[in-house]
């Protein structure tokens, strides 16, 4: 057996309250609506993963979704023209990305991340690699 995908579930008495942070902010597709589920996709091909935390990092709360883009300064610029409260960051993270947190419209904690050029990484001691 292999694993094909890894769903994200999230309850919400109205899902189309989601539509404008998923769509409006992040540009995820609207890929099924069938009013009591809708489900947003991006283009990309991506592995299934399922991330089990005893903190987010630095210290911060485990964030309910986790989600990489390719360019974090225009999420962030995103964010903020929906006046949308930063609650962490953004920051450069000792193993090797660059994040913020915000809570959507449902109230739940996302890690926007993107991870480092390799030439940018840096290393858990710290140090610029």
């Amino acid at each position: 057996m292999n694993v094909k995908r890894i769903v994200a579930n999230i309850a919400a008495s109205e899902p189309s309250v989601a539509d404008t942070f998923y769509r409006g902010i992040l540009g995820l597709d609207l890929a099924l609506d069938h009013g009591w589920i809708r489900t947003y996709a991006g283009a990309a091909r991506t592995t299934a993963q399922a991330s089990i935390a005893s903190q987010g990092g630095s210290g911060t709360p485990v964030p309910d979704l986790s989600i990489e883009v390719d360019d974090l300064d225009e999420a962030l610029r995103r964010v903020r023209a929906g006046a949308i409260p930063v609650e962490y960051g953004p920051t450069r993270e000792p193993w090797g990305v660059r994040r913020f947190y915000v809570k959507d419209p449902l109230g739940r904690l996302v890690n926007i991340l993107q991870h480092d050029a390799p030439s940018q990484a840096i290393g858990a001691d710290g140090a610029q690699r």
